[in-house]
């Protein structure tokens, strides 16, 4: 009899890893508490997976060999909690991915910064000619691509929860940009919990993989030793000092190691100090690859940067309007004000992770000519922000938040979609909230 794999949610992550299980000729079961997408019914029926939503049948869940959770379903949810107590094992779907390949791993991850660097990653080796997919939290899901393409290389973006369920999976490159409070409302409000669940990339790394890290992040220094690395290691910081391999000169961006490489830092197309990062982990990521230096240098310099990332939407009667609605955490909102050169109009809000707002009020008070808080429920935003003595709008719309956002903002200033936070109060995902900024600010 076949071994059954039952797959929990029915998202890109799910829905593909259930493919892969089909094809892979496993008794293969979907199961999602949530209604199922239709794009997603269709690839399940297509394959002839049985599938069930709004619901999780116990007899049909409990018999499993092994389970693949979608990562957004928590830890703490009873079904989990049930097979648990029956000892079936759990899984992500990048381990179960990760068996049915022998292609290249690249994988990325950190609080803040990983989108944009595995989307540069991926430029630069599909510029070189490289046969290579995009996977993880961006792009199509890896078990569906493992299932249907055949390629040389994977760049993987991981979030924290993918990486929870990982076990044998092994980066060939590990990226890990920062580590900075995030997600703690998953890691039982333990800052140490969420730290080993960013430090899982390293896991399974052998003396012939590479570990790629930003040197000044205190948290990443401190726990290298506790973690027992293997992987050789290629850490990176702005500026040139003992043990980093990639830093910038003379306003040249230089790599060390494996090989030399450098280019004029003005020819990156990425701005700002948090995109020189991005640029770094990108560059000795494709110099290990063995990528020619110009091609390197020519997609470094080409990159037409991420959706819902400091992204330019227009400019309104001399208000630039600015989406960062993939900033779902304060770090990220830190990173945002502290790259724009104009008086801003912060919008701001929705669905607070256990947020500490101390570390963006400097630059809110340095930076911020008003604040509009676009949330459900924003009465943490009022008790934190009012006291600045800022003018303040509070708005339950996106269309209202422009609105009052642009009725603020004074000409040469910048209105910047810059949430702090997840966008599942009044959103469907953070593309959704981005969406609906460009939309009304078009329409003003």
């Amino acid at each position: 009899m076949a071994e059954r794999i039952v797959v929990l949610g029915a998202g890109e992550s799910g829905a593909g890893a259930a493919v892969l299980a089909k094809v892979k000729g496993f008794d293969t079961f979907v199961s999602d508490m949530s209604d199922i997408k239709d794009t997603y019914k269709q690839q399940l029926d297509q394959y002839g997976i049985a599938w069930e939503e709004g619901k999780h049948t116990e007899e049909l869940i409990l018999n499993a060999t092994e389970v693949i959770k979608s990562p957004g379903i928590p830890n703490d949810a009873p079904i989990i909690r049930k097979l648990e107590e029956q000892g079936i094992p759990i899984i992500s779907e990048i381990e179960f991915a990760g068996r049915y390949t022998h292609a290249k791993m690249v994988c990325i991850t950190g609080s803040n910064g990983k989108t944009t660097t595995t989307s540069l990653i991926y430029h630069i080796f599909k510029s070189a000619g490289l046969n290579v997919g995009l996977a993880g939290n961006i792009g199509k899901s890896l078990a569906l691509q493992v299932a249907e393409e055949d390629y040389d290389y994977y760049v993987i973006e991981l979030s924290s929860f993918q990486l929870d369920n990982m076990y044998n999976f092994r980066a060939n490159i590990a990226v890990l940009m920062n580590i900075t409070p995030d997600h703690l409302d998953r890691y039982d409000h333990c800052m140490q919990n969420y730290i080993d669940a960013k430090f899982r990339i390293t896991r399974n790394q052998t003396d012939e993989d590479a570990f790629i890290f930003w040197s000044d992040d205190p948290i990443i220094t401190e726990q290298l030793d506790r973690h027992g690395i293997h992987a050789h290691l290629y850490p990176f910081s702005a500026m040139k000092k003992e043990g980093v391999i990639a830093y910038v000169e003379d306003e040249e961006v230089v790599i060390t190691k494996p090989t030399d490489f450098n280019m004029e830092q003005e020819k990156l197309a990425l701005t700002g100090t948090h995109n020189l990062y991005n640029s770094l982990a990108a560059g000795i990521s494709a110099n290990l690859a063995g990528i020619r230096k110009e091609s390197i240098r020519k997609a470094l310099s080409d990159f037409k940067g991420v959706e819902h990332r400091l992204e330019k939407v227009a400019r309104v009667r001399g208000i630039d309007f600015i989406n960062d609605s993939k900033a779902t955490n304060v770090n990220s909102c830190w990173y945002a004000l502290q790259s724009m050169p104009t008086r801003t109009v912060l919008i701001l809000g929705g669905k607070d992770k256990g947020n500490d707002y101390t570390e963006i009020a400097d630059l809110v008070r340095e930076k911020c000519s008003g604040l509009v808080y676009l949330g459900a429920d924003n009465s943490k935003l009022h008790a934190f922000f009012d006291p600045m003595g800022l003018p303040v709008a509070d708005v339950k719309s996106m269309k209202a938040a422009v609105e009052a956002a642009y009725g603020m903002a004074q000409k040469g200033e910048t209105v910047l979609l810059s949430p702090c936070c997840a966008s599942f109060d009044l959103f469907e995902s953070y593309e959704d909230r981005g969406r609906q900024f460009k939309k009304y600010v078009k329409e003003l």
